[in-house]
């Protein structure tokens, strides 16, 4: 083992990143606060963004007790592919407002260099940054917009590529892989960290839901436009700024139709709560191919504290049985926060949902939400397995499931 020393960082009133000497960095982990080990860091990826926690002291250690540091917390934000192992650990202000909706991880000084307590969970060059927001992007909006003159979707996703650099959706300008096709501005659930709605209370949402109900037919010229051409190419239904797709059934499952009509190429997915089986069997009845379900918890208490929702965790079992049985690839879209969902309790519910379920593939998503937010939520959650431990005892008992962070293509 390494006996370089694991410094805690700081920020000062300007942005300037500095270290404290002597002071060993810390992680969270659920409530609680540990030392961070060579084993839990990784050098930060160049395409990170570092974050300044304001009204929040960050926390270290020195001579074997916890103490805050002079100064601003800081955190990583990960590029897609990097689950996150550790969050930041700090001392919040009393008056402090609740952070931002993203997905805050661990720093640290290490071997001279700044490091985040993640791993590399799926290497995919797709989702390289650098392939996204190129100087072209604009040329090849206006090419969309002159190709689809009348159709709302394309405005929409145009603004969802400029304003909230949405990667699936700058895919239908490149004519390319995984392209958002959102469809539901309503939802069934009141997640706790959605992105696309938020209570005026809380922190903004990153990105605003669209406003309208596209219409079966903008729906198929969108989705053949882009299967037609694009390699590797998959439509998506359910995308960060809509509601539950499920809910537009009626229109998605003539569209689904339309496409199929006009091309046998690429992918249909859905990205769903899957808590409305009706809707979902109709879509998967339509030629759906796979489905990404979005779960943070296995146990209806927990999951009912995070997705408010009215509907039951038995209705989305229910919904992945009826697609799984039909020929539907499932992946699960785990939220994720380090020490809940691997947590004692959670694993081991987690392991009888996969005993019982059907899945393919699980989908890490570090959990965009402000750790105390989560925590004063979800209640009391503890001894935590480790996130490495976690997804490895699964791989253990499933050695067929994949575990990564992106839907893979489907070769038919």
């Amino acid at each position: 083992m390494s006996k370089a020393k694991i410094t805690a960082l700081y920020a000062d009133e300007d942005g300037n990143i500095f270290d404290a000497p002597g002071v060993m960095a810390l992680g969270r982990t659920g409530y609680d606060d540990v030392p961070l080990r060579p084993q839990d860091l990784i050098l930060l990826p160049d395409t990170a963004d570092i974050m300044f926690l304001p009204q929040r002291r960050p926390l270290g250690q020195k001579d074997g007790e916890k103490l805050p540091i002079s100064g601003q917390a800081v955190a990583a934000i990960l590029p897609a592919g990097y689950t996150r192992l550790f969050l930041p650990s700090f001392a919040r202000e009393e008056e402090a407002a609740p952070l931002p909706l993203y997905g805050y991880t661990a720093l640290a000084l290490y071997k001279d260099d700044i490091y985040a307590a993640a791993v590399y969970t799926d290497p995919n060059e797709k989702w390289d940054p650098a392939s996204y927001n190129t100087a072209d992007l604009k040329r090849r909006i206006a090419q969309v917009k002159k190709d689809l003159p009348h159709n709302r979707l394309v405005p929409h996703l145009a603004n969802c590529s400029l304003k909230w650099h949405c990667c699936t959706a700058q895919n239908l300008f490149y004519r390319r892989w995984e392209a958002g096709l959102p469809t539901s501005p309503v939802c069934n659930a009141n997640c706790l960290g959605c992105i696309s709605l938020q209570a005026s209370e809380c922190c903004p949402s990153p990105q605003s839901r669209i406003k309208f109900e596209p219409t079966p037919d903008e729906i198929a010229q969108i989705g053949i436009y882009h299967l037609e051409t694009a390699p590797d190419g998959i439509i998506s239904f359910g995308q960060g700024c809509e509601g539950e797709p499920s809910l537009a059934y009626s229109r998605i499952v003539p569209a689904i139709k339309k496409i199929r009509e006009k091309t046998k190429r690429g992918q249909i997915n859905i990205n769903t709560n899957a808590g409305f089986t009706e809707g979902i069997a109709k879509i998967v009845d339509a030629g759906l191919e796979s489905m990404r379900v979005s779960i943070i918890s296995a146990i209806e208490e927990s999951y009912q504290k995070y997705y408010r929702s009215g509907y039951r965790l038995e209705d989305v079992k229910n919904s992945i049985k009826y697609a799984a049985a039909h020929g539907v690839h499932i992946s699960l879209n785990m939220l994720y926060f380090p020490g809940f969902n691997d947590s004692k309790k959670e694993a081991a519910a987690w392991r009888a949902f996969l005993r019982e379920v059907p899945v393919n593939m699980i989908q890490v998503r570090n959990l965009n939400l402000d750790p105390d937010v989560f925590c004063a939520q979800m209640g009391d959650f503890s001894n935590p397995l480790g996130t490495k431990m976690f997804f490895g005892g699964l791989k253990g008992e499933f050695p067929d499931l994949c575990v990564g962070s992106f839907s893979h293509y489907q070769k038919k």
